[in-house]
């Protein structure tokens, strides 16, 4: 995520309002209990297999997501694993750690980064697309990988995250988290079989001096999409997914947006302009369907400070409905774009019931007949 930094002078002109998006709507698969997982013995074979799922995968204590993602898995024909702790600290702990500052002012890092991506989800059999440019003569490229829609294959709930990082900070939470999240789903995801395209996609230059200019990896993949006529029916934008606090007054706001919001910093947010809204209240009401981790949504004003931060900005600038989903950086992290923001700091097991949440969001989005 971008903030005015003192590495890049540009950033005063940076906040300003962006065009309109696109709206849609979310599957409610819930319409009555009965219906949704069945009844009598079928039911309770349900439980009786969550139950073994459980106990034999040393994953995150799982939610009553996990009966919406069986009884789907049963109806599909398709599996869907769960998200994992321990690998959302590895990827976290591989990017931060052992690579450590990825930028252009260090190339080779920059480049260890991206192939760490690639080896990823190549060992999971995907696909992955290129899409290569130059940018301070260096050599970047945003990944990307689909997981191919059966109904709607030319419509796209494209899902992306920022590889790079400022100088002179490892960033774990900026931006390892939401990569990790990112390479968490396309395993969650795999053998899913959506009704409309996901798109998984790593950018690459979200950090200065690229933000807000043309060769932010977004921007650049933003305009090719629209070049090409993509119909792209909703973007999110995984940005720092990994700080979470309890004690009383650790969750701060941009100015106006703070009237009536918790005071503590352990829910993951939201955020929209006012042209997303449509998005917002949709991608909301299928994560809260998913998960009881608490969230926070808002839809305003795109100049107000961090609330175009980060990728889905150049979604916008191009009419695409966007939002981005955060732990609302220095608003709640004070290891924000530090060479104190490592690994250790990061809550990977809130992080992990935050990425399944998105991921049954994904899935109903990806359904639903009417977005």
């Amino acid at each position: 995520m971008h903030r005015e930094h003192k590495c890049c002078p540009s950033a005063e002109r940076r906040h300003r309002g962006v065009p309109p998006a696109r709206d849609c709507h979310p599957l409610h698969p819930g319409r009555g209990r009965a219906t949704r997982f069945g009844t009598g013995l079928a039911h309770l074979s349900a439980r009786i297999t969550i139950k073994k799922y459980c106990k034999a995968k040393p994953y995150v204590k799982l939610n009553n997501s996990l009966f919406y993602r069986e009884y789907m898995s049963v109806q599909s024909g398709s599996s869907i694993t769960s998200i994992s702790v321990s690998a959302l600290e590895s990827h976290v702990r591989e990017l931060a750690e052992e690579i450590g500052e990825r930028h252009v002012w260090l190339p080779q890092s920059l480049a260890t980064a991206r192939d760490y991506i690639v080896g990823q989800w190549q060992a999971e059999g995907h696909t992955v697309e290129t899409q290569a440019y130059e940018a301070l003569d260096v050599l970047c490229a945003n990944l990307s990988i689909d997981l191919p829609g059966t109904r709607w294959p030319r419509q796209v709930v494209l899902v992306g995250a920022h590889y790079d990082t400022v100088r002179q900070s490892p960033g774990a939470d900026d931006n390892a988290s939401g990569v990790a999240a990112l390479l968490e789903l396309g395993r969650c995801l795999s053998n899913w079989r959506p009704g409309r395209n996901i798109r998984l996609v790593a950018f690459v230059n979200e950090e200065a001096p690229f933000f807000f200019w043309e060769k932010m990896g977004s921007a650049i993949y933003a305009r090719a999409a629209k070049r090409r006529g993509e119909d792209i029916r909703a973007m999110f934008s995984l940005e720092m997914l990994g700080c979470y606090r309890d004690e009383s007054g650790s969750q701060q706001y941009p100015p106006f947006l703070g009237r009536g919001r918790p005071d503590r910093g352990n829910f993951i947010a939201f955020v929209a302009n006012l042209r997303s809204r449509p998005l917002l209240k949709r991608a909301l009401a299928a994560f809260k369907e998913c998960t009881d981790f608490p969230v926070e949504g808002t839809a305003t004003f795109g100049w107000l400070p961090g609330v175009n931060w980060s990728d889905h900005l150049n979604f916008w600038r191009e009419g695409y409905p966007a939002l981005m989903v955060t732990d609302t950086a220095f608003f709640r992290y004070p290891y924000y774009h530090a060479p104190q923001d490592t690994p250790e700091k990061l809550d990977y097991r809130r992080m992990a019931t935050v990425v399944e949440g998105l991921a049954g969001m994904l899935i109903k989005l990806a359904d639903d007949e009417s977005l």
